[in-house]
């Protein structure tokens, strides 16, 4: 039992310092900055709505 504690202890805490690092990346590059935004966006109708059937000649231009 002491022998397995000895391997599983410093896994975790090599794991946990993995995740805190992962976090403080991810707070620092701005993934957290803004949350509602793609939210909102989501439920903003387009101004020009493109017919299925004007899609494929739009895309063969």
């Amino acid at each position: 039992m002491d022998a397995s504690l000895m391997v599983l202890i410093p896994v975790s805490v090599a794991i946990v310092a993995l995740i805190l690092c992962v976090l403080w990346w991810a707070a620092r590059s701005g993934q957290f900055d803004d949350l509602e935004g793609p939210a909102h966006a989501i439920l903003m109708d387009d101004d020009n709505p493109v017919a299925p059937a004007e899609k494929g000649r739009e895309a063969g231009r």
